[in-house]
């Protein structure tokens, strides 16, 4: 399970790309919900803050949990508790290049990677070329009907 640091990672694609202005946390999430799809992992973000009032821009997510710290805490904090709490913290990735959840995973042996390392592991997951998915019958051949069918077409008797 990942858990994910939301604006310490906005704040690292701010850094490292050029054109990362339009990205905002529902673009974040979308971009990481196909992440996710394609790695079968399971995902949670975590956001300082309440978020934007109307959040139905995050319901077509689906491979993503996505929250927010809420007033009076941070996502730090969300976040420490979670490893804390957690049954089996060898089993969290703990995205975020704050040395205070990297120092909070390591205590637990929680895996911790570094928000850049991540998101360059996103890119590259997402712009990988993925195989194009060959009919069956490339390897199976026709049946006997469209067999017949294709005989017939160009006039070829049996």
């Amino acid at each position: 399970m990942f858990i994910i640091d939301g604006h310490n990672l906005l704040h690292t694609i701010f850094k490292v790309e050029e054109d990362s202005g339009a990205i905002s946390d529902i673009g974040l999430c979308r971009i990481l919900d196909r992440y996710f799809s394609l790695t079968s992992e399971k995902g949670e973000i975590i956001f300082d803050g309440t978020g934007p009032p109307d959040k139905s821009g995050f319901d077509k997510i689906s491979n993503l949990e996505v929250s927010f710290a809420g007033l009076g805490t941070d996502t730090d904090t969300v976040i420490e508790d979670k490893i804390s709490a957690s049954t089996a913290p060898k089993g969290l990735t703990i995205i975020s290049s704050d040395r205070r959840l990297r120092s909070a995973a390591r205590t637990k042996r929680a895996t911790s990677i570094k928000s850049d390392v991540f998101w360059n592991d996103v890119q590259k997951q997402l712009n990988r070329k993925r195989p194009i998915k060959e009919p069956t019958e490339k390897r199976q051949g026709l049946n006997e009907g469209e067999t017949e069918q294709w005989l017939e077409f160009f006039g070829f008797e049996q």
